[in-house]
């Protein structure tokens, strides 16, 4: 039986700033059709080690690798060539646009004599939202109206315009009530469905435990425990965040 390669694989990750070590030797896999919360108390690396895996940061030291080969990934540019995108928390949205407008704003579609393709992109935003069953109404909605978990479902839609292999979710369900936290969760399902490697940062341990196939605990920079969400209890994971166990044993 041959081994799966993940799709994206970091080794031996660290970053300094300053005399802060935010990441000491970090390993991180997540393959197709998989998704992998990141999880671990404030402080505990969790958004640098985000910031590595969409380009914003250069590691000090380490491998990056994508499709198993190691690539240099020096800008958000780099990783979205890859195959990586990213939704951060405050989801970037313009909120006096319609949702076609969100989609493809700063890569619109223009016909011959640059004007814009507005057919051309009302068919794409219907056919991509159609694909992921959204709860958005209309793609001529102004987002301003929209619900907190429809916006977010916009700021997931867009980021899969490039075909991404990987998409990385920041505090997706932050913020968000029962109903909207539902949607989007749902979306991330599809997302795995669709054979993309998911990763998804959050503090919420019921959220996590509903999507997530494998948790990532990191503790003060450094990994404390990967875990099979169906193979683990809360409580394991939690004694891993707090530091009450190190690397899946319990703390001396």
């Amino acid at each position: 039986m041959t081994e799966r390669t993940p799709v994206l694989s970091l080794r031996g990750i660290s970053k300094r700033f300053g005399a802060v070590q935010a990441l000491d030797g970090v390993d991180f896999d997540v393959y197709a059709g998989e998704v992998v919360a990141l999880v671990g108390d404030n402080g505990a690396g969790k958004s640098t080690l985000v910031k590595v895996m969409s380009g914003i940061y250069s590691a000090d030291a380490g491998e990056y690798r994508f499709d198993g080969q190691v690539v240099d990934v020096k800008s958000p540019q780099d990783a979205a060539d890859l195959g990586v995108a990213t939704v951060y928390q405050d989801l970037a949205l313009a909120d006096n646009l319609d949702v076609v407008g969100n989609l493809f704003l700063g890569h619109e579609l223009v016909h011959v004599g640059a004007q814009l393709d507005e057919t051309r992109m009302e068919q794409r935003a219907k056919e991509l939202l159609g694909t992921l069953s959204t709860t958005i109404p209309s793609v001529r909605t102004e987002v301003a109206s929209l619900s907190g978990g429809q916006r977010q479902q916009v700021a997931i839609a867009r980021s899969l315009l490039g075909e991404p292999k990987v998409v990385l979710l920041d505090e997706p369900t932050a913020a968000l009530g029962v109903p909207q936290t539902k949607q989007v969760l749902e979306l991330v399902r599809r997302l795995r469905d669709r054979g993309l490697g998911v990763v998804v940062i959050s503090h919420n341990m019921a959220d996590v435990f509903e999507v997530a196939d494998r948790i990532h605990v990191l503790y003060l920079g450094r990994p404390n425990g990967d875990f099979q969400t169906a193979d683990t209890t809360r409580e394991e994971v939690v004694a891993a965040i707090t530091g009450l166990r190190s690397n899946g044993r319990e703390a001396s």
